[in-house]
């Protein structure tokens, strides 16, 4: 059996995790670049914790300039098993207020400015997404919120947009009307670079604001999301330590096999793969291409 190792990327608002105890910082080399900020490591109960901010310490990195690759990659190099993403977000139903979070299981990916695979010319892969979060996982946040008293709902669709502007009105009208719940900015290709690392992922989706559809509240502005993510923020805290508290000392195997999603994924023939583009894969494939 797998260790467990619980890694959290923290979105705006959550740039640290109140909490961690045993904690030490370590940079940890990516030959991807540079990730977002340097780890800080620790664990909280007996659980073996990794936190990383994506947007780094004070907001640096917008959306778009996030090395998403570099942050998935040293999740992986530092044991990381299963991994907890927390992401502002909009709102497309009423029901879902500032302050609500759903733990969305399906996301729509409109970003085109991105590096979205650790795979390409050299080494080909095709990971299963039909289903990006692990249930098992997911299953114990809920449990979490529900015993902290958070209001959530189970399940939704987040769609990921570009950014760093927010929606136009025709875009936020399309979105509801397509039936989305959440938009957010974060959320790809984060979710589908944890997929090709072998690492189960979901997703802590807080709602911020209506976006811009909404005929009885402002449209989303910086201030307001601001304001709403540091209210969160406690309530995050509360929620991650409750999940690391009770999460078992090894991996459990993930039902949709994220944690196994590399078997038989590579489709370039061993003579055919590039050993440059091999070494970089050392952490994220090591275990099928026997690196």
């Amino acid at each position: 059996m797998t260790k467990a190792v619980l890694g959290i990327i923290g979105g705006s608002g959550v740039y640290d995790l109140p909490g961690l105890e045993d904690m030490r910082e370590e940079r940890v080399a990516s030959p991807w670049g540079e990730p977002s900020d340097v780890l800080r490591v620790g664990r909280i109960g007996d659980t073996p914790i990794a936190f990383l901010p994506r947007h780094g310490r004070g907001h640096r990195l917008s959306p778009s300039d996030i090395n998403y690759r570099a942050n998935i990659d040293v999740m992986k190099r530092a044991g990381v098993t299963d991994l907890i993403s927390v992401s502002a977000c909009g709102s497309f139903k009423n029901e879902y207020h500032p302050g609500f979070f759903v733990l969305v299981d399906q996301y729509v990916d409109r970003t085109h400015r991105r590096e979205n695979s650790f795979f390409g010319r050299g080494c080909v892969a095709h990971v299963p997404m039909a289903h990006p979060v692990g249930p098992l996982l997911q299953e114990r946040i809920a449990s979490a919120a529900v015993a902290e008293g958070i209001p959530f709902t189970l399940g939704g669709t987040l769609v990921c947009i570009e950014g760093p502007q927010f929606s136009t009105y025709a875009e936020s009208i399309t979105y509801k009307h397509l039936g989305y719940d959440v938009i957010g900015m974060t959320a790809m290709p984060e979710a589908k670079l944890a997929r090709e690392a072998e690492i189960t992922y979901a997703t802590i989706a807080m709602v911020t604001d209506y976006d811009c559809w909404h005929p009885d509240h402002e449209d989303v502005d910086v201030a307001a999301v601001v304001a709403v993510a540091q209210q969160n923020a406690a309530k995050v805290a509360r929620l991650i330590a409750r999940v690391a508290k009770s999460f078992p000392a090894e991996h459990e195997p993930c039902p949709v096999r994220s944690d196994r999603a590399l078997d038989g994924a590579i489709m370039t023939a061993p003579s055919a793969q590039d050993p440059e583009l091999l070494k970089k894969l050392d952490a994220v494939a090591g275990r099928v291409l026997n690196l």
